[in-house]
């Protein structure tokens, strides 16, 4: 007989992933602690989520501001026109290559399901580079893109599920 329900597996990796939101910088005796469990099955548990890639990465949140970057939006909706070829080139992320070239770190690639078809979310040092950006992904795509929105983040209050320590400055845009 298994020691544990599938239930309550899912339950403590649910219980420890949030852990892991919070700081996944955080030590693993730190976690346990919080979680009421030992060091080994926290250990055991996030290898596993490694493994089967229900956690497939790990990243700061950084102040844009404070590193002289802007962070921008893009949502794009998609031309009735069939993708064909261009999955491919999405796949390869070929964006994500162009854009590292003219100073666009593409953050986060989603697609969608809504009025927009596809979101980038990326860093860059000012508009020119953005504007740039749209160029190439318009030529990039032209036959599948029917429009393209452009949104500046001006204040992060929450960033990847963690709260800005500066968010009393927000009072500052009001």
């Amino acid at each position: 007989m298994p020691k544990s329900s599938r239930k309550q597996i899912d339950e403590d990796e649910k219980k420890i992933i949030k852990e892991m939101q919070k700081n996944a910088k955080e030590g693993i005796d730190k976690i346990a602690k919080r979680c009421g469990f030992s060091r080994q099955k926290i250990w055991r548990i996030i290898k596993r989520l490694e493994k089967n890639k229900t956690i497939w990465g790990y990243n700061a949140v950084v102040d844009d501001d404070k590193l002289g970057l802007k962070r921008y939006i893009m949502l794009i909706k998609k031309s009735p026109q069939p993708l064909g070829d261009t999955v491919n080139k999405i796949i390869d992320l070929t964006m994500h290559k162009k854009g590292k070239e003219i100073g666009v770190d593409i953050i986060c690639s989603t697609y969608l399901h809504g009025k927009y078809d596809w979101m980038f979310i990326f860093s860059a040092k000012d508009i020119k580079s953005v504007k740039k950006f749209n160029e190439i992904l318009i030529r990039e795509y032209e036959n599948v893109i029917s429009e393209v929105d452009i949104m500046e983040y001006i204040f992060s209050i929450k960033k990847c599920g963690i709260t800005n320590p500066e968010v009393k400055k927000l009072k500052e845009y009001f």
